[in-house]
């Protein structure tokens, strides 16, 4: 192609990329990339590879069940380029160690489902000038832009300046997405990361793509930068990493009465106990706190059903003076509900360990696995 030559390819040979996470959107980014013949790849992901990940993460396949999803990428991606470096960070994207870990980069993107996450990477990319390619996908609708102010930009705070109360956007685990949505969007960001690169085009600095692929309609909106953003704005009152989980009101080492980082602030039972309680005949009421199409799959008998989304204006439901036992799909969404339902002063509450799914695995079969 005319516009891009040797000297555009030597450029994707000599630039670094870094992509958090190894699921829906960074399979798709981290492939592109590869073929593309960007020169190293650094991917951060802690999780391994299940069978529910399989219909939109193409990173991996069904041999790859079980092992961890860094050892799938690399595997993968050497396969399409054997030239490429894929550097792997086994971690968790943290306040502790993002300075050091983005600094070593030239390009950022955001592969993320989790609002700890996309802010810390706006603020870090923000801090060390560093372009962070934004995607967001759920159910059948994504977006992305190019989050830049040291290209004239807003950052991703100056769009959302406050993250929606804990539980209301479900992540794409939780409230589901169409398989080909994340292909979609990855592919949009690694567009974005080749033409940042290669200084071709006109990236998405400053607008936002939405795709509704239901009705295949896609709309640009601008985006400004708001001068009185904390971390981009005129007089930025933030300039350094913060505690983002504390910020997004989810469990945060810093905040103790909800932390899950250590073992005693969210109690929690096994699906052993939880049979135990059901056989024992103790009054308790158990709440399942999964989206309703979930319960259409999957249901343990005599479970009350309250959205983790719809916790909040619904509290008054449940029983303060009853023990209080709450199930997700694996855990994760019920040891939320634990936390905002302690804070609102619910003292015998306990988060089920595994969900739903280690019930159908130890206890019961016959409740589907999904």
């Amino acid at each position: 192609m005319p516009e891009f030559g040797v000297e555009a390819q030597e450029k994707l040979k000599s630039a670094r990329v870094l992509c958090i996470g190894a699921g829906g959107l960074g399979s798709p980014v981290t492939m592109y990339l590869a073929a593309a013949g960007v020169g190293a790849i650094g991917i951060i992901d802690a999780d391994v590879v299940e069978e529910s990940n399989l219909q939109r993460q193409l990173l991996h396949g069904t041999s790859d069940v079980g092992r961890t999803k860094l050892e799938s990428a690399q595997k993968r991606l050497h396969d399409i380029n054997p030239h490429v470096q894929v550097e792997l960070h086994s971690l968790r994207f943290t306040s502790e160690n993002a300075m050091d870990l983005v600094a070593k980069y030239d390009v950022v993107i955001d592969g993320t489902d989790n609002f700890p996450t996309r802010y810390l990477s706006n603020d870090v990319c923000v801090f060390l000038k560093k372009p962070n390619i934004y995607g967001s996908i759920l159910r059948f609708e994504g977006q992305c832009s190019v989050f830049a102010p040291h290209l004239g930009g807003p950052c991703y705070r100056c769009m959302a300046p406050q993250p929606p109360p804990p539980g209301l956007v479900p992540s794409c685990a939780e409230g589901g997405v169409l398989g080909v949505l994340p292909g979609l969007i990855g592919t949009m960001q690694a567009t974005e990361a080749i033409k940042l690169i290669t200084g071709i085009g006109q990236p998405l600095v400053g607008r936002l793509l939405h795709v509704d692929t239901l009705s295949m309609k896609f709309r640009t909106f601008n985006l400004r930068r708001d001068p009185e953003c904390p971390v981009c704005g005129d007089k930025p009152s933030i300039t350094a990493p913060i505690d983002y989980e504390g910020f997004c009101g989810l469990p945060s080492s810093k905040n103790p009465h909800m932390s899950t980082e250590t073992k005693d602030a969210i109690p929690a039972m096994t699906v052993q106990e939880l049979q135990e309680l059901r056989t024992s005949g103790a009054p308790f009421t158990l709440l399942d706190v999964r989206e309703p199409f979930e319960r259409d799959i999957a249901i343990i008998d005599g479970a009350a059903h309250i959205p983790l989304g719809q916790l909040g204006e619904r509290m008054d439901e449940l029983s303060r003076n009853k023990k209080l036992v709450v199930h997700c799909k694996s855990g994760g969404r019920s040891a939320k509900a634990v936390g905002l339902l302690r804070d609102a002063g619910f003292e015998d509450v306990w988060n089920v360990t595994g969900g739903i799914n280690a019930w159908s695995k130890e206890i019961d079969s016959s409740v589907a696995l999904y």
